[in-house]
């Protein structure tokens, strides 16, 4: 909603300005210089980069414009899945297999509904946890392996936003096209001998182009391209969180200590006092106890 709203601002803020200073919008309404401003910018989008990121493309956009950020309850159920699955490995890592095979179905994962709806975390989580299981790794090659993968996941979600960050900067260019397009298109007909005010009027409907390249980039572009770029670092620190409590764990540290070193990563205006992950662990180990650690922090 937030990203919503901030789109209204500007749009409101900037034709709300325009009209209040005089201007008429049918004087803006020129969707033959829209069409190919737009047309063009698509185009580019979808020639410069392949399936996959498309898609990826659209899911973030869409993701930045109706999601909710990640609150305490995501990372309160993200610490705790970590917690039941180091518990659950201790008695063996093949105990994990029930859960990490059929993650949709397992009744540990089901308790934690919003770590299920995000499927690159729950993949990451359930194949690292199936790589501990097949043979004896130490906490330094695990730590080599899950740092190639966080980077690997990191430039391959960030494309998109780069790939919509370089067609912002080239709409004012696209503007251009339109507009010189449109001044072409005055130049016919002065050659056919229109009048002034009908050679205004052409000319200022050329330049509408210009303005609405600029205002495309900078007005929205740029700034959802932007966006896209914290939501993929916000994915991203999930997953260092995940890679630090495996790390932590395979180093041979109790489950509380390592899921306290994941819980240092998470970021500060969400992040848990080690009082309040106590109290979150002793709920979960005795629900009908009083949450002490949750009173503490």
């Amino acid at each position: 909603m937030q990203s919503i709203l901030g789109i209204l601002l500007i749009i409101g803020c900037v034709f709300g300005g325009y009209m209040i200073h005089g201007g008429k919008m049918d004087v803006i309404w020129q969707p033959t210089e829209l069409l190919i401003i737009v047309g063009a910018g698509v185009g580019a989008i979808v020639l410069g980069n392949p399936k996959h990121v498309l898609s990826e493309m659209w899911h973030q956009v869409r993701k930045v414009m109706l999601r909710k950020k990640p609150d305490e309850q995501f990372q309160r159920q993200l610490l705790l899945l970590m917690y039941e699955l180091l518990q659950t490995a201790a008695g063996g890592l093949k105990a994990l297999d029930a859960h990490v095979e059929a993650p949709q179905e397992s009744e540990l994962f089901k308790r934690y509904p919003l770590i299920l709806a995000e499927k690159k975390l729950l993949n990451f989580i359930v194949d690292n946890f199936r790589l501990m299981a097949m043979g004896k790794i130490n906490a330094h090659e695990l730590e080599g392996v899950l740092d190639q993968e966080i980077e690997s996941i990191h430039e391959e979600m960030n494309q998109p936003a780069k790939s919509l960050g370089k067609i912002g900067e080239a709409m004012p260019g696209f503007g251009i096209l339109a507009a010189v397009l449109g001044i072409v298109m005055t130049m016919s007909v002065v050659a056919e001998g229109a009048g002034t005010g009908e050679i205004a009027e052409r000319v200022g409907a050329a330049m509408v182009g210009t303005f609405i390249g600029i205002f495309m980039c900078y007005g929205l572009l740029d700034p959802i391209s932007n966006m896209m770029k914290q939501l993929v670092s916000e994915e991203m620190q999930a997953l260092e969180t995940v890679k630090v409590v495996l790390v932590t764990h395979v180093a041979g540290k109790p489950p509380l200590l390592a899921i306290d070193a994941g819980r240092r990563l998470v970021q500060l205006n969400l992040k848990p006092s080690f009082a309040r992950l106590e109290g979150w662990i002793d709920k979960l180990q005795n629900p009908d106890a009083a949450p002490a650690g949750a009173e503490r922090g």
